[in-house]
């Protein structure tokens, strides 16, 4: 394989990039901008060899402890629980959440062959027995297989006596009933508050 065919293979493990966008990728990066892919290759080879895992919270840190659980001045009481380090960056970019985090690192998909084990709903079940934790806030996505997640560990959480929560959902800020699609309309409803 040539070295041109091995970027466009790499560049193809990326998310939603096909053959033809990774090869304009490849093509772009070597015709129009070899300073940049020189820049992109020595980032990627940083964070593969400095990025690990949270100890407490498994979000992505250069550190054994993230800065997010060294923050002394969060609230210990709430632990919002996200199925990716994506997921807690937007969540901490509202600036409407102080408390901690877990992150599951993926969701429950029995097609797929995830079960709980795999997502350390164990750790997570630890994590929120300790002293001080009042409410879990399961902030899983409104997918099928998020349903499935937050379903199974509140329950879980519940069974333990800890209180479970899950984000509300409805019609999005600024928009307008007639376009908004009939599930979260109904959504909305029901959740209404």
């Amino acid at each position: 394989m040539t070295a041109l065919e091995t970027l466009i293979e790499a560049l193809k493990r990326l998310p939603g990039v096909g053959q033809k966008s990774a090869q304009r990728m490849a093509y772009h990066l070597l015709q129009h901008d070899r300073d940049g892919a020189a820049r992109l290759s020595l980032a990627l080879r940083a964070a593969a060899e400095q990025i690990g895992h949270c100890r407490r919270c498994h979000t992505f840190s250069e550190t054994e402890i993230c800065s997010i659980c060294a923050d002394v001045s969060r609230d210990p009481a709430l632990l919002c629980v996200v199925e990716s380090p994506a997921d807690q960056a937007a969540l901490e970019r509202t600036n409407s959440y102080r408390g901690y985090y877990f992150v599951l690192l993926g969701r429950v998909s029995p097609l797929d062959g995830v079960g709980t084990a795999q997502i350390g709903a164990a750790e997570l079940l630890l994590r929120a027995a300790e002293t001080g934790v009042a409410e879990v806030i399961l902030a899983c996505s409104f997918t099928a297989e998020g349903e499935a997640t937050a379903h199974v560990l509140g329950e879980a959480l519940r069974s333990r006596g800890i209180r479970a929560t899950r984000l509300a959902r409805g019609v999005p800020v600024g928009s307008e009933l007639e376009y908004v699609d009939l599930g979260t309309i109904a959504h909305a409803l029901v959740d209404r508050r």
